[in-house]
């Protein structure tokens, strides 16, 4: 029997349960880090089937505890996996698992918003691009508390194809509150469509996995869990900068139950705001009283080309936050000064370069 083959039939040897660890180690979930335990190998055993083959796989497990879904990730046939662990109650444990698999698991204490996955993997498994998606996968039963900036962070990476990557389109299975997994996955004219469903979806593949039930988390947490497949494409649907995406698309969503239009013209300063969303409206031919949810990627896509159509003519919309400027407004009302005036004192600070509307 090849080497390969030992390993894609491995099994790790007889060990104390994730259970029995937790009682070892006096182990409880932090509640302020969204903490839940899964114990249950056949539930972590299908998490891990929906990331494909993991066959001589490279992983990298997000948060992985007492290291259940770390038991079954060894099982499918990994044959170096990473877990990063922010709460050094969980290392002694996890060293147990790294004895009984050795030279398998190498275990990083810290935190995965920060860590430079980039730097974790050899460089020969990096595929191009317009390839299949390399032997590497990202995989995790998130904490509740990150797991939609860590998503917004790695959909950034996505598109500028840095981080985790730099290897080719790695791909990630991943676990959300149910709310969460819907609005990823969610379809045109749902109730769920949001900002997260463009977002995702206009760079990758998503797919709603399956649904865990509450009551298979130790401790128990007020909502199901929904496990959520991702795929990069090779082409994105919309081929602007990430930043001025997600700018146009916050926009649009901030008034989710109003006419698109609404948003829309959040994105410019009010002297010439009524001129300029007519202009980017017909430049991109998107009816102005679509709901939001209503709209389709390739006119998402279309809206954003028109707005940054607009922005190569005056760069300091760019710059512009509507946000801001309320903000700052408020501020001059607080002190009794006009706009203008409080635009001089040492802690206004304009929004943005005058605009020459």
């Amino acid at each position: 029997m090849t080497a390969s083959r030992k390993l894609a039939s491995f099994r790790l040897p007889p060990m104390p349960t994730v259970g029995e660890l937790i009682k070892l180690y006096n182990l409880r979930a932090e509640k302020q880090l969204s903490q839940n335990f899964l114990l249950d190998m056949k539930l972590t055993d299908k998490i891990v089937r929906q990331a494909g083959s993991l066959r001589d796989a490279h992983v990298c497990e997000v948060g992985p505890g007492p290291g259940g879904l770390t038991r079954s990730i060894l099982n499918g046939g990994a044959t170096d996996v990473i877990v990063v662990e922010k709460d050094t109650r969980f290392i002694p444990g996890l060293k147990l698992l790294s004895e009984a698999a050795p030279g398998r698991l190498r275990i990083v204490h810290g935190d995965i918003l920060t860590y430079r996955m980039d730097r974790g993997f050899p460089v020969n498994i990096s595929k191009p691009w317009g390839e299949d998606p390399p032997n590497l996968h990202i995989i995790g039963n998130l904490p509740f508390s990150v797991s939609t900036p860590l998503i917004i962070k790695w959909l950034e990476n996505m598109a500028n194809r840095t981080g985790p990557f730099l290897y080719g389109r790695t791909r990630l299975t991943l676990t959300f509150q149910k709310e969460v997994a819907e609005r990823l996955t969610a379809s045109t004219g749902s109730k769920q469509r949001s900002r997260l469903s463009i977002m995702a979806q206009y760079l990758c593949t998503v797919r709603n996995c399956f649904t865990i039930p509450g009551r298979a988390f130790v401790p128990k947490p007020e909502v199901d869990v929904g496990v959520v497949h991702f795929t990069p494409l090779v082409q994105p649907q919309i081929q602007q900068p990430f930043k001025l995406v997600e700018k146009v698309v916050r926009n649009i969503f901030q008034f989710r139950r109003k006419h698109c239009h609404k948003g829309i013209e959040k994105l410019f300063p009010e002297a010439c705001r009524v001129e300029l969303t007519q202009e980017m409206m017909q430049k991109a031919d998107v009816d102005p009283t679509r709901r939001p949810t209503e709209l389709t990627i390739p006119e998402i896509r279309a809206l954003v080309d028109a707005y940054a159509h607009v922005c190569n003519h005056e760069p300091s919309f760019l710059n512009y936050e509507f946000r801001e400027e309320l903000r700052l407004k408020h501020l001059a009302r607080q002190r009794n000064m006009p706009m203008d005036a409080f635009m001089d004192t040492p802690t206004g600070t304009p929004p943005s370069p005058q605009q020459p509307c």
